[in-house]
């Protein structure tokens, strides 16, 4: 090996080296979490979605606002509540564990895949995956406790939407709390 073939070993390193970190940086849902305390009513404040028609134009936008509950070992109630075109409505969903998995799914009613990905719980970030016949969207939101997010979460999340290939789809929500405030415990 001659002084030329030093640039294309260095370049196939590098591209090697950048491929695993991706692999590695690609979020993982909490198999710790403490659902009691992850439990009650959250303010999304952020959505990413490669999902067509999740929100409505620009100027009807709202903050969302979701429910989980646990209802028994393995199954959550989650509501979930979003303005859309035809105004704010709201979804509630029971959903089961998936084996041994920390995912939570509803395949019947297109709900593939609830995963909490991190939390303080004061905010946190959830993959949401909807779909049917094996064709799931992604979508991620942030939660919070309170109608603002911190830098550091919001940050969080943008980093998560880059890994996951969603930074075009990102949306903050603008303060308008008045449909997440229609399921208020």
């Amino acid at each position: 090996m001659g002084p030329g073939w030093l640039p294309p070993v260095l370049g196939l390193a590098l591209v090697l080296a950048e491929g695993s970190q991706a692999q590695e940086q690609l979020p993982r849902a909490s198999h710790n979490l403490n659902w009691s305390k992850f439990s009650g009513f959250w303010y999304i404040l952020a959505v990413a979605s490669e999902a067509r028609g999740l929100l409505p134009g620009r100027d009807k936008r709202k903050l969302g606002a979701s429910v989980v509950r646990v209802q028994k070992p393995g199954q959550l109630k989650v509501v979930l509540a979003f303005n859309r075109s035809q105004g704010c409505q709201a979804h509630s969903l029971i959903l089961r564990r998936d084996g041994k998995k920390a995912v939570f799914r509803n395949a019947p009613r297109g709900v593939e895949g609830f995963r909490v990905l991190s939390t303080d719980y004061s905010a946190g970030v959830v993959d949401l995956r909807l779909g049917r016949a094996g064709r799931a969207t992604k979508t991620l939101l942030l939660f919070s406790r309170r109608d603002t997010s911190s830098f550091l979460s919001l940050k969080k999340f943008a980093d998560m939407c880059r890994v996951l290939e969603l930074s075009d789809a990102l949306t903050i929500l603008p303060k308008d709390a008045s449909c997440a405030h229609t399921i208020l415990p």
